[in-house]
């Protein structure tokens, strides 16, 4: 497996840290296919109940690496959207595990994009995020047109990504754009303990709400009744719901499986 992108299982937690940090983990080819490599590993890993998702050093993700792209013998930008970006963004959609974006610093263009797909994304307070693509003649990919105006509004969204203005972690939660944002000091030990807390959690019934929630963009509220109670009725056959119901009346802290 690829350096660039490393990953660890501990205590329910698959751990994916991208690991280029001489570049701000901006994206190249290997780095892009070691991640959907992570990702499809953590999917497929019945130990591991969420996934946490992180960069090392001072960036989270810099976006696209331009001089692979502007590489004469390397992808063209149509193979780096296509076989880069959109599986990965896919892949974090449709994993039934939980999320957690941890964005230690500044997340830009692709990078930013990949963030804001997460299920729950927390950040550093010195941490930013740009849709940058304006600047250099480009429209935001990695699925920003499609969860951007949907966090924060159309109007906010198309001012964002036509003047690529930084957005502070502060303004990221006021805006809806991210979750939490935690002091730079304690910001590694509590957006792990989201992480923990949730590896804990009914993962079973989780993964179904997420599933849900991602078929709401499509359904109108009829139609989502309708599927709420069909998962519904398949939640309560999980051994998680017969353990939480069990906890309840023995008065005892539930043991979940996500099964």
């Amino acid at each position: 497996m690829s350096n660039l992108v490393l990953l660890q299982i501990e205590n329910g937690v698959g751990y994916i840290t991208l690991n280029r940090p001489e570049k701000f983990h901006s994206f190249v080819r290997e780095m892009a296919l070691a991640l959907q490599d992570c990702l499809d590993k953590c999917e497929d890993n019945d130990d591991v109940r969420c996934i946490y998702i992180t960069g090392t050093g001072k960036a989270f993700c810099a976006g696209q690496d331009l001089s692979e792209a502007t590489e004469p013998n390397g992808p063209e930008l149509e193979q780096i959207v296509r076989e880069h970006y959109n599986p990965i963004i896919i892949r974090l959609r449709k994993i039934e595990k939980p999320i957690v974006m941890a964005v230690n610093g500044v997340a830009a263009g692709a990078g930013a994009n990949i963030a804001l797909a997460g299920d729950i994304v927390v950040a550093k307070e010195s941490a930013s995020f740009i849709q940058a693509f304006s600047k250099i003649g480009l429209i935001p990919d990695s699925a920003g047109t499609y969860f951007l105006p949907r966090l924060v509004g159309m109007q906010r969204a198309l001012a964002l990504t036509m003047t690529g203005d930084k957005v502070s972690a502060t303004e990221a939660v006021s805006m809806g754009m991210i979750y939490k944002y935690f002091s730079d000091d304690s910001f590694e030990a509590e957006s792990k303990k989201i992480a923990l807390n949730l590896a804990e959690m009914p993962t079973k019934a989780l993964g179904l709400t997420k599933r849900l929630l991602n078929e709401s963009y499509n359904n109108t509220l009829v139609q989502q009744l309708d599927r709420e109670k069909d998962l519904q009725v398949e939640a309560g056959t999980s051994y998680d719901f017969k353990e939480g119901v069990a906890a309840f009346l023995e008065k005892r802290k539930p043991v979940f499986k996500g099964k």
